[in-house]
């Protein structure tokens, strides 16, 4: 073994000391070194981005982590200029960043943590938690430095602001349907109730409510063990369950609650239940009237079954005569047309027309005419064979139908038996009364055999017959059948266009003869026939007579006018005077002054056109009536067409009207004939020496406007002013005035020609 000297020794253990330290310092170095890897490890993990204010030394630290957050990259210099960061601040933010930022400077603990958004380095905001305090203060007690870190939450942000939407609508949910939520906890014997569970159940003590007993003592007495079992029941098996019970509210009403209860095991082991309640008075109450109507209904089926064949009966028999009515024949045209289709049998229809039955009733009175009617459906109830089928379809119209043993002979018998029966006098009421009839027959048989079109000849061979001199029978035949349906399905058309009110009024404007202002518009009927478009009445209005409904045109264009002129009011459009045709049938009628006040006219805004052919000298009783009552009612008069009728300067003073349109034949020659211009000017001065107006329609030329403004006529009409149009041109029209520029050019080549004439005009 080698002995060392003592200064070997001394050097040995100096050298050993030294060795001994470095060890000791890269130890404590390396040790240094793990433990900030350590940190920085767990500051990456953990999300936090450190930052570190040195005020001190003037230095600015930001971990990687912290720019990371807003977009920075990691070796990105970050200089930690303060405005620069508060810039980025959001502005509903700022002001209290500021705020924050000051009292954690100053060490105010409630603001060591605070939240705020920032704008993200691609433009979105993010949500920043700050964690913050000042670790070193000079002698002063100002902030040397300040140490944090800062947390990018906008995540648990946005989930916080998903579950206060989802809790929202939940509570929304909750208080449209009405519903009531508890939480019970079964160990500790608390439930928590929220508002609507106290509102339902009239409880305004909250901290009462949080006892159980509370809701066992608001359930009904005669509710309360069977509720109360079943909850015990359903506790044991630790399951959910449905109930529905009674309790009587903190105010004593009594109300009916449905309740759904779930079960369940908190974290801390304690067992709960979670449920709704709501209030389903209304709808037991409701349910119960429900039960009752039910009972009540089946309690009435057997009455009702009862009372259903009458009523059937009744549907389909006419209440008077008591024969099968218009419905129950369709049925029976049905049944036999199916009928012919499979067996090859023959149908005849017979349509049947009581004649002079009007006379009856009007004479008599309708109870005579009930009586005519009754002894008609007894003759032909009397008069056909067995299985015969006889309806009445309508005031004195009658149908039979014949299926069985089919010939042209028997059915014109049996016609001719019918019409010699109903040709008998019959007493009523000391008065011998008589009518006859007039018979239409069709008949067809086979597959073709159509009801519905045999009636429809039968009622075209019915048409023959009265038209041929009436209390006879016509077969259907195909050589006429274009005529009379061509006639007949005008007139159909005509009553279904009434019905549709297919029939329109046109206006053609009325001008003052110097002025050129409209004065007011005439009414025309017009039909807007669905398949023919739109018709004059030149191609009704016969037809229209003769099935006496010209009166109910005028009707409806009267109660049209009203209704345009006020729309055109609306619009700003005034029309002086609306002019309407009246006709004899309907001057005639006692209830016309009855149906005009219920129209509720305007005083002057109406003229009624009386026809010069209708005779004014020979007045009824009911034509004075009603004469009388238009101008009570401020209606004026006007009579139309005059110088072509029969009305005398007598019935004129008799009857004062308002206007005299002279006919358009007196206009026409105006202009090549001085004879003419000298008959209108008589009729102008007649009118004028009567106070009354004068209207010249046809003024076809401005010509026509200038003879007849000089002549000292008052209004003028016709296609060199205006043609008629339908009530939706007439503002359009008014507004244009094209009139006016038409009657320039005219008046200006008569000036050129005639100067004086037209000054001395003017100054009428």
């Amino acid at each position: 073994m080698n002995q060392e000297s003592p200064d070997q020794k001394s050097g040995s253990s100096s050298a050993g000391s030294t060795v001994s330290s470095a060890d000791t310092a890269d130890r404590e170095l390396i040790g240094l070194v793990e433990r900030e890897s350590r940190w920085n490890y767990a500051l990456v993990g953990s999300g936090l981005g450190v930052w570190d204010h040195n005020l001190r030394l003037g230095t600015r630290y930001y971990s990687d982590t912290w720019k990371t957050m807003r977009g920075m990259a990691a070796d990105e210099e970050a200089d930690g200029d303060y405005d620069t960061w508060i810039a980025l601040i959001h502005p509903d933010d700022r002001e209290f960043v500021v705020q924050a930022i000051e009292r954690q400077n100053a060490g105010d603990q409630n603001y060591q943590v605070f939240e705020y958004r920032e704008r993200h380095r691609l433009g979105h905001w993010i949500w920043i938690e700050c964690r913050g305090a000042c670790v070193e203060w000079d002698d002063q007690g100002m902030p040397l430095r300040l140490v944090g870190t800062d947390t990018d939450i906008t995540a648990r942000k946005e989930a916080e602001e998903r579950l206060a939407h989802m809790s929202r609508r939940l509570d929304l949910a909750l208080d449209i349907s009405g519903i009531g939520v508890f939480e019970s906890d079964l160990d500790d014997g608390t439930v928590e109730w929220d508002a609507r569970l106290l509102t339902i159940y009239g409880i305004k003590d909250a901290a009462k409510a949080a006892i159980s007993d509370a809701w066992t003592e608001s359930l009904h007495p005669d509710d309360r063990d069977r509720v109360a079992a079943t909850v015990a029941e359903n506790i044991a098996r630790e399951s959910g369950f449905q109930q529905e019970f009674r309790i009587i509210r903190g105010d004593g009403a009594e109300r009916v609650i449905k309740a759904k209860t779930a079960f369940f095991i908190d974290g801390n082991g304690h067992r709960k239940l979670i449920g709704a309640n709501w209030d389903v008075t209304e709808e037991v109450m409701l349910n119960a009237e429900l039960k009752r109507s039910k009972i009540l209904a089946e309690a009435r089926n057997i009455e009702l079954e009862a009372a259903r064949e009458s009523i059937e009966h009744l549907a389909l028999h006419d209440f008077l005569t008591g024969l099968p009515n218009r419905r129950y024949l369709d049925r029976k045209l049905e049944e036999l047309s199916a009928r012919s289709d499979k067996t090859e049998r023959s149908l005849a229809v017979l349509h049947i027309d009581l004649d002079r039955f009007k006379q009856i009733n009007d004479t008599l009175g309708h109870r005579a005419g009930d009586a005519m009617l009754k002894h008609a459906a007894a003759i032909l109830s009397e008069n056909v064979r067995p299985g015969d089928f006889v309806a009445r379809i309508g005031g004195d119209e009658f149908v039979i139908l014949c299926s069985d043993d089919i010939t042209a002979k028997k059915i014109s018998n049996l016609a001719e038996r019918i019409i010699k029966e109903l040709g008998k006098p019959i007493r009523y009421e000391h008065h011998d009364c008589r009518f006859g009839a007039s018979v239409g027959i069709a008949s067809d048989s086979g597959p073709t055999l159509d009801g519905k079109q045999l009636l429809l000849n039968a009622d075209i061979a019915l048409y023959r017959a009265k038209g041929g001199g009436r209390n006879r029978h016509e077969f259907f035949s195909t050589d006429a059948r274009r005529q009379v349906i061509a006639s007949k399905r005008l007139a159909d058309d005509i009553l279904v266009g009434l019905e549709r009110r297919e029939f329109v009024p046109f206006y053609q404007p009325q001008f003052h003869a110097r002025t050129l202002d409209v004065t007011g518009v005439e009414t025309l009927a017009r039909w807007q026939h669905r398949e023919q478009g739109l018709l004059t009445p030149d191609r009704f209005l016969t037809i229209a007579e003769d099935i006496n409904v010209v009166a109910a045109i005028d009707g409806l264009m009267l109660e049209q006018a009203l209704v345009d002129r006020a729309k055109w009011e609306s619009e700003g459009v005034f029309i002086p005077k609306i002019a309407v045709n009246v006709s004899a049938r309907r001057l005639d009628d006692p209830n016309l002054g009855k149906k005009l006040k219920a129209l509720k006219i305007t005083p002057g805004t109406i003229a009624f056109e009386l026809l010069e052919s209708i005779s004014l000298d020979d007045c009824d009783d009911a034509v004075i009536t009603n004469l009388r009552q238009f101008r009570r009612l401020g209606i004026d008069i006007e009579i139309d067409d005059f110088g072509t009728g029969h009305a005398s300067i007598v019935s004129l003073l008799r009857l004062s009207p308002k206007t005299l349109k002279i006919d358009r034949e007196l206009i026409r020659l105006l202009p090549s004939s001085a004879e003419q211009r000298k008959l209108v000017r008589s009729i102008i001065d007649i009118g004028r020496s009567l106070n009354i107006l004068v209207t010249a329609e046809g003024v076809e030329t401005m010509e026509h406007a200038r003879i007849l403004g000089d002549l000292g006529c008052d209004v003028l009409q016709g296609y060199a002013l205006a043609r008629p149009m339908p009530a939706l041109q007439i503002p359009s029209f008014i507004r244009a005035a094209g009139w006016r520029s038409a009657a320039v050019p005219s008046r200006a080549e008569h000036a050129a020609a005639s100067r004086p004439a037209i000054k001395g005009s003017a100054s009428k």
